[in-house]
């Protein structure tokens, strides 16, 4: 497997105070998981930090190579990145997550499955992408973010014209961002965003068959028991 420098540091310009688009986590993790963190995050781990000495990151450095990107955000435990990642080892998956168990849940599955195409960044998503070049991304997936259901929390939709217009600045022309939610509300709003951007063309023409390619989390499968659907839209970068 591909190591890279020892616990690299993403750094971002200093911006007004923001609205997170996530709920900060905490939570117990088990032994295995503590081990994983310790010993392979200096080869797999990204720090997303606030600093006004920013760079935009090295992605190639990132990952010892030249290859597609593919950015995973909010990667929860892990398992369907790993599995992406190990069906599409043409392409390299860089997750973001703030949840410390599931990152080391994810380190653990790298080593396990020999995986040299997966790097971990810990922090906002935001922050990340905005430490990203212009075009530097292949895909974009954003699956099951949080739908702050309640109406005065809508504005922290990670899926909102702001955010959906830098996303798809960091796609290469051609990148495709694809989103889903159980959430029948949200996947509303998501599809109208997102058709309202400019540089995004729908590429099914509305809600997106299930890709095969997505695997099925125990997230979706508590979702599909308790009988709400799952929406897919994809759409990719003019």
């Amino acid at each position: 497997m591909t190591s890279t420098e020892a616990n690299p540091v993403v750094t971002v310009p200093p911006h007004a105070s923001r609205i997170r688009t996530f709920h900060p986590r905490r939570g117990r993790m088990t032994g295995r998981q503590l081990d994983a963190l310790d010993r392979l995050w200096s080869a797999y781990g990204l720090t997303v930090a606030d600093d006004p000495a920013a760079a935009p990151v090295d992605l190639a450095a990132l990952f010892g190579r030249r290859a597609p990107i593919v950015l995973e955000i909010g990667s929860g435990m892990g398992d369907a990145t790993a599995a992406m990642a190990a069906a599409d080892p043409g392409r390299d998956y860089l997750a973001v997550e703030v949840h410390t168990p599931g990152i080391a849940n994810l380190l653990g599955l790298v080593e396990r499955l020999g995986l040299g195409n997966v790097r971990v960044a810990r922090g906002d998503a935001l922050d990340l992408v905005r430490a990203l070049p212009d075009g530097s991304l292949d895909a974009v997936h954003v699956f099951f973010p949080d739908p702050w259901p309640k109406s005065r929390h809508h504005k922290r939709r990670i899926i909102s014209p702001t955010h959906v217009a830098l996303l798809r600045s960091r796609l290469t022309p051609g990148g495709t961002l694809h989103c889903a939610t159980d959430w029948a509300e949200y996947a509303e709003s998501m599809r109208e965003t997102l058709t309202a951007d400019p540089g995004l063309v729908d590429v099914h023409g509305g809600y997106a068959p299930r890709p095969a390619h997505r695997p099925v989390t125990k997230f979706e499968r508590r979702a599909l028991t308790a009988g709400r659907p799952v929406f897919d839209l994809v759409h990719r970068r003019a």
